[in-house]
């Protein structure tokens, strides 16, 4: 597998640690204000097996901006650079409103916000000759969330998904999941703890999913809970939502809570990463 390696740029207070958020959002390992002291390390942390360095993602200040593009040029690796920038005016705006210290205020190299933008905007002008085969994107106009999306946008690997959704089964009794997005209960449906010979048996035997599933009632919830959640899963991902977690209860967890569980994911594991969990199906069998 090629190695991809982004480096994100630009004037402070533009949205870089915006973009690096989106990237590790994109399964990049992004690695913010990486010290330029540490780059013969990385380079051989990045010649290594370790599949935490095949997509890395750093970001670089102006002043560190020539060591990391010669750093990277010695290597002779393929190298993508997002710019970020915005209006002078926006900086001052955006930095009033924090309350946060230009990094060269910080290391006293300037003595106003204004002289310190001036003098950042300066330096990365006569470093534009390096910047043909750059991605430039202005936020003066941009949500953080509008940033996000562009950037997913042109870095989304299309064959990947970047939605996953965790499916999880529990039992009430065994109290809540506290991590879940979302809780379905489905303590109504048909419950086969009641049948002698599927007591003992889980909704991931055959018999109890289709004492489960076969049922008109479950037939019809199905249907509506999958509309609901086709809804719910795509309202989530218009807000950049990465991971959600749908947690279906009964009353033990192991029968109609695993079964329902087990359906929505052969439902959604064409459409999305999926993940299933039935945290209370090994548990000693209880109505």
């Amino acid at each position: 597998m090629e190695k991809q390696l982004v480096l994100i740029t630009g004037m402070s207070g533009a949205g870089k640690t915006s973009a690096m958020n989106a990237l590790a959002d994109l399964g990049y390992n992004a690695i913010d204000n990486f010290p330029k002291e540490l780059l013969g390390s990385l380079e051989t942390l990045m010649e290594s097996d370790d599949p935490a360095y095949d997509r890395l993602a750093l970001s670089a200040s102006s002043q560190d901006y020539v060591d990391f593009m010669n750093f990277f040029d010695a290597l002779n690796r393929p190298l993508k650079v997002i710019f970020v920038d915005a209006s002078d005016d926006e900086l001052l705006l955006r930095y009033r409103f924090t309350r946060r210290l230009h990094p060269l205020l910080v290391k006293s190299e300037a003595s106003t916000l204004e002289e310190a933008i001036e003098l950042e905007r300066d330096s990365f002008r006569n470093l534009e000759e390096n910047m043909k085969d750059t991605l430039h994107i202005d936020t003066t106009r941009l949500t953080p969330q509008a940033l996000v999306n562009t950037l997913k946008s042109y870095f989304r690997n299309p064959t990947e998904p970047e939605f996953a959704i965790t499916f999880q089964s529990f039992g009430f009794k065994h109290g809540l999941p506290m991590d879940a997005d979302e809780i379905i209960d489905v303590r109504f449906l048909p419950n086969p703890f009641y049948e002698p010979e599927l007591k003992g048996l889980t909704g991931n035997d055959e018999k109890v999913y289709k004492y489960v599933m076969e049922r008109e009632e479950t037939r019809e919830f199905a249907r509506r809970l999958k509309n609901y959640l086709d809804f719910v899963f795509e309202a989530y991902r218009s807000q950049n939502k990465n991971h959600m977690i749908v947690a279906i209860g009964c009353t033990g967890g192991q029968h109609r809570s695993v079964s329902i569980c087990n359906w929505l994911t052969e439902q959604y594991k064409g459409q999305f990463k999926t993940y299933k969990f039935h945290r209370d199906a090994a548990r000693e069998s209880e109505s």
